[in-house]
């Protein structure tokens, strides 16, 4: 990214004029004809912008390229373009070759699978924390895009009021719109949420978003139960505690606690069940995939994750690709 002063910027436009016989640029400060012939038949190119043209383009800019610099983090080189042209050459060449070094090998593209309280949420933001990819689950991207006034937005709006789930397709269009975006194309990402079952799983396929590691963290039942039945928020502070793990601090905290609902035994035992029920096919669509203990500290969860994340890309196709080819 080569940058300068607006004030450097607006100087070198406004002071390039053209030689209209022979269609050479000059500039009235840096680059000035040694021949008064050519000096004197120069003019003032057509497309020059006023300056308050420049400055309103050059405001545009400054916008952009704030998420362009967070979106090539990883591999972005910023020069200053206020020196000679050969300088800022020989620096953009430097840093073509030389070579780049990025803590992941390739660029990401994870799948989380893990029945509920397996810790999928805790994972996929470390992983997207160490290595700068993007983390998307669905469920939260379909309550983003509910609350503002697009079209698609009120289409989801009335299934996540009554509780009901998002059909696929929808649920598709909303998803595959967030991983076509420039930062999760450059920097990889981590879905979790997504895909609930082994035909959701072939349309994300279908529609080229194909992962190179899915890992399925592995807890029972029982250990799901605990860590989520026993969970509740403080409203007043947003802090999560839990009645084994993590006490809350005096009984007035304690007092005013709230339970989720979802996190009911009985609730619970309905999502484990209808997640069981589509994991064996899942398990067989996706014959690459890890599977992690997390019934253990998330950090060691995570160690063992990240393992997997740097080693070599696996070599097993899933049945969809196998029977493409």
């Amino acid at each position: 990214m080569l940058e300068a002063p607006d004030v450097v910027l607006i100087e070198r436009s406004s002071g390039k004029r053209i030689d209209p016989v022979t269609g050479d640029v000059y500039h009235v400060t840096f680059m000035w004809p040694e021949s008064e012939e050519v000096a004197q038949r120069l003019e003032t190119p057509r497309t020059l912008m006023p300056v308050q043209v420049m400055s309103q383009k050059l405001q545009k800019y400054h916008t952009e390229a704030h998420a362009l610099k967070r979106t090539y983090h990883n591999c972005l080189k910023i020069i200053n373009a206020d020196q000679p042209h050969v300088d800022v050459f020989s620096q953009v060449l430097n840093f073509i070759c030389t070579p780049r070094h990025s803590p992941s090998p390739y660029t990401p593209r994870i799948l989380l699978f893990g029945p509920p309280g397996a810790g999928k949420s805790l994972q996929a933001k470390l992983i997207a924390q160490k290595y700068g990819i993007i983390n998307i689950c669905c469920g939260e991207l379909l309550k983003a895009v509910s609350a503002d006034e697009s079209h698609m937005g009120e289409l989801i709006k009335p299934y996540l009021e009554s509780e009901q789930q998002v059909p696929s397709s929808i649920v598709l269009r909303v998803l595959t719109e967030r991983l076509s975006r420039m930062d999760c194309t450059a920097r990889g990402w981590v879905l979790h949420g997504f895909p609930r079952d082994v035909e959701e799983a072939e349309l994300l396929h279908k529609s080229n978003f194909t992962p190179n590691r899915v890992f399925f963290l592995e807890i029972t039942d029982d250990i799901a139960i605990e860590r989520l039945a026993l969970r509740a928020v403080d409203p007043v502070t947003g802090e999560w505690y839990h009645s084994v793990y993590k006490p809350p601090p005096g009984p007035e905290v304690q007092a005013r606690l709230r339970f989720n609902p979802q996190h009911s035994e009985a609730q619970l035992l309905m999502r484990l069940k209808e997640y069981w029920s589509q994991t064996v096919r899942l398990q067989a669509f996706y014959p690459q995939a890890v599977y992690i203990n997390a019934d253990q500290d998330p950090h060691t969860v995570f160690e063992s994750l990240e393992s997997r994340l740097v080693g070599q890309l696996p070599k097993v196709l899933s049945n969809q690709q196998t029977n493409e080819n």
